[in-house]
């Protein structure tokens, strides 16, 4: 959330920019000038007349040095005129407050019928996804149990972390893609991505491209070296190429993230259900986490992702129901096109090398590269889906399925939030309150669209929280491996029976959800989830990516090195990112949004409120770190960690590369190493035996 500017209302104009006032949707080209409007300009506002006012509005669009209504433009605004609160208030009393118009209060109301059926379609998600838990939890697992003691082998001791982590590497390959996709995309890239399109434009869709990028670097960097060291927690990879504290450094880091993380995922669903429905947030919040508790603890990895191959149908299908609909009552694509393209939506990423530029091209394909990559190639909880593949071709077969899946639904959210703004491209529901904060407003698109067919609302709903619940119990099942792999077993005195294993995994899954409903209460105070989600990952998943770039293809660095470097890293990253979303919160540095408008409502609101928030549509201009874009967090902590560890390395002497096992880099890292321990062995023979007979 931005501040409220002092002193009045700021206008912006620039010649390249679509312009949009309070009062008309247009694109305009302005020269640049700098006035201020003279007291006697804002005298004769007060005392027009409404349909004076109207006529004013209309000559604004070719006369910008007599704009009195919020204005607001795509690019670098290139004048700024300021005129006197006066006039603000004289628009507000003669344009909003309509006795014969609804408020917005009576209509967020009325848009507030989630009916039975709606309610049955979510509950029967809900239950279908805690019958699958109870399924693998106790009926599979009982069969289970029968078959072995008929059979002349015992169970083996540790098949009971590999069952409930890893599926026992016998999952297949497609409900593991749609599993990926699922928890990928949670509940907060649903809506988040939709309301990115609606605000800023579609910037954003360029980083698709990146996940094909992404894609092939994991393929042929990270993915090997996991698959041949088969791995149930990435971070053992940190005790087999550094050493058990560089192991529990990242487990550590995970852990703080993931905390951090979860209330994001299940306050996302809970916002949605709470303005379709009426019901208080914070009565929804444990009902979700309870729901979703359960079935990770009964069901394990089996429980998950067969879940969230349900979760991934009601996802894509209440996506494509909404899309068709909400296009038919547009007009059709061509007037979606339109409307979008007059709004400016329809914009491409900036061509400048400023880094505090939000969506670049740089930021958008390198920074977005980075941001990806840490997803798809070291991500905990993505790894332990691979890991559950019995084989490497069948572990290709999902990445590119997978990367498929995903790449459709983001196109999906990517259309929602055009979708959005032809709906409302002349009435701003953020604008006018109807939407109580941001990322309301798919669901308000949903009532709108949806709302007169009965369980359509209920459907949608159940499609965000099926993203939500899966990204959820994802995590909470990673969190049990990192803990049993990386803080119990290696400090365990002696093996730990299979039954104690089952209750420590299931434990850290009780806690660990359960500890989310409180953080919810902070969450809903930081503004938009998108880029609160992507800064808070930065923070941990920057340096986590550069110590597994550092470990799988810089092969002299040794341990000591790469400790230096990740605490330089993440103590760096940690400042940039926090400094960076209190500059979010308070508005001392924000982006510029894309201009809306009001003039098409046909309800009453607070028109105050909407000339009030004209410091969003202007930047507020800074040079320091933390004003870069959030694209290039990921990238920038991992730059720092190789950075910081090969200067440390001067210090700290290099790694004998020949005493390197060769799993434990990437496989076009090891012909180098092959070469040079063949020439070594060379070197060696060759020597001339000088005095020796």
């Amino acid at each position: 959330m931005s501040s409220e500017p002092a002193g009045g209302q700021i206008i912006t104009t620039t010649p390249s920019a679509t312009i949009m006032a309070s009062s008309q949707l247009a694109g305009s080209s302005t020269p640049s000038t700098t006035t201020t409007t003279s007291t006697t300009v804002a005298a004769e506002i007060v005392g027009s007349t409404v349909a004076g006012i109207k006529e004013t509005m209309k000559t604004l669009i070719t006369t910008p040095t007599a704009r009195t209504t919020t204005t607001t433009s795509m690019a670098t605004p290139s004048t700024t005129t300021i005129s006197s609160v006066s006039s603000t208030a004289a628009i507000s009393s003669s344009l909003a407050n309509d006795p014969t118009k609804q408020s917005v209060a009576d209509l967020s109301s009325s848009l507030q019928h989630f009916g039975i059926v709606d309610y049955c379609v979510f509950v029967l998600m809900l239950i279908i996804c805690a019958a699958i838990g109870f399924y693998f939890g106790f009926i599979e697992k009982k069969q289970k149990k029968k078959g072995q003691k008929g059979s002349a082998t015992e169970q083996r001791r540790g098949s009971e972390a590999l069952d409930y982590l890893v599926g026992g590497r016998k999952m297949k390959v497609f409900p593991v893609s749609l599993s990926l996709v699922a928890s990928f995309v949670s509940g907060i890239s649903l809506l988040g991505t939709s309301t990115e399109i609606y605000v800023y434009g579609t910037q954003y869709a360029f980083i698709l491209i990146t996940l094909a990028l992404s894609g092939v670097i994991s393929w042929y960097v990270f993915l090997p070296v996991f698959c041949n060291l088969q791995l149930t927690s990435t971070y053992e990879y940190f005790d087999k190429r550094f050493s058990r504290r560089m192991r529990l450094f990242g487990a550590v880091l995970f852990n703080i993230k993931t905390v951090l993380w979860l209330p994001i995922a299940v306050y996302v669903p809970a916002l949605t259900l709470s303005q379709v429905s009426g019901i208080e947030l914070h009565t929804i919040v444990p009902i979700v986490i309870v729901i979703c508790t359960f079935y990770t603890t009964v069901g394990g990895i089996r429980g998950v992702v067969w879940t969230d191959v349900i979760q991934s149908f009601v996802m894509f299908g209440s996506m494509f129901i909404l899309i068709i609909k909400g296009t038919i009552d547009v007009g059709g694509l061509g007037v979606l096109w339109q409307r979008n393209l007059e709004g400016g939506r329809l914009n491409f990423p900036e061509l400048t090398l400023d880094p505090t530029v939000r969506m670049g091209i740089l930021p958008v394909f390198i920074g977005g590269t980075f941001f990806k990559l840490q997803n798809t190639s070291i991500n905990q909880p993505t790894i332990q889906r691979f890991m559950s593949l019995p084989s490497l071709k069948q572990i290709k077969q999902t990445l590119w399925t997978f990367s498929i899946g995903l790449t459709l639904l983001y196109c999906l959210c990517i259309y929602v939030g055009l979708l959005a703004f032809a709906t409302f491209h002349d009435c701003d529901p953020i604008a006018t309150g109807l939407c109580h904060s941001r990322d309301q407003l798919v669901p308000v698109l949903v009532m709108n669209v949806l709302g007169q067919f009965p369980g359509m609302p209920g459907l949608f709903v159940s499609g965000v929280f099926s993203a939500a619940l899966s990204s959820l119990s994802t995590y909470l099942n990673s969190l049990a491996a990192v803990v049993l792999e990386d803080f119990i077993k290696p400090f365990a005195k002696k093996d730990i029976s299979e039954r104690t294993t089952g209750l420590i995994m299931r434990t850290v899954v009780v806690i660990c959800g359960l500890s989310s409903i409180g953080l919810v209460y902070v969450v809903e105070k930081l503004g938009m989830v998108l880029q609160l989600s992507a800064t808070l990952q930065s923070i941990v998943y920057g340096p986590m990516l550069g110590i597994f770039t550092v470990g799988m293809l810089m092969p002299w660095l040794n341990e000591k090195s790469v400790l230096a470097g990740s605490i330089c890293s993440f103590l760096t990253m940690a400042w940039i990112c926090i400094n960076a979303q209190i500059a979010n919160v308070t508005g001392t540095f924000r982006h510029p949004k894309l201009p809306v408008a009001v003039d098409g409502c046909n309800y009453d609101f607070d028109m105050s409120k909407y000339l009030n928030t004209t410091s969003e549509y202007l930047p507020s201009h800074g040079s320091n770190i933390y004003h870069i874009s959030f694209l290039w967090y990921t990238g920038l902590g991992a730059c720092l960690v190789m950075i910081a560890s090969n200067v440390a390395c001067l210090f700290f002497g290099l790694n004998d590369v020949s005493k390197l096992d060769d799993k434990l880099v990437s496989p076009f890292i090891v012909k180098y190493i092959q070469k040079y321990k063949y020439s070594e062995v060379k070197v060696v023979k060759d020597l001339p035996l000088n005095g020796l007979k």
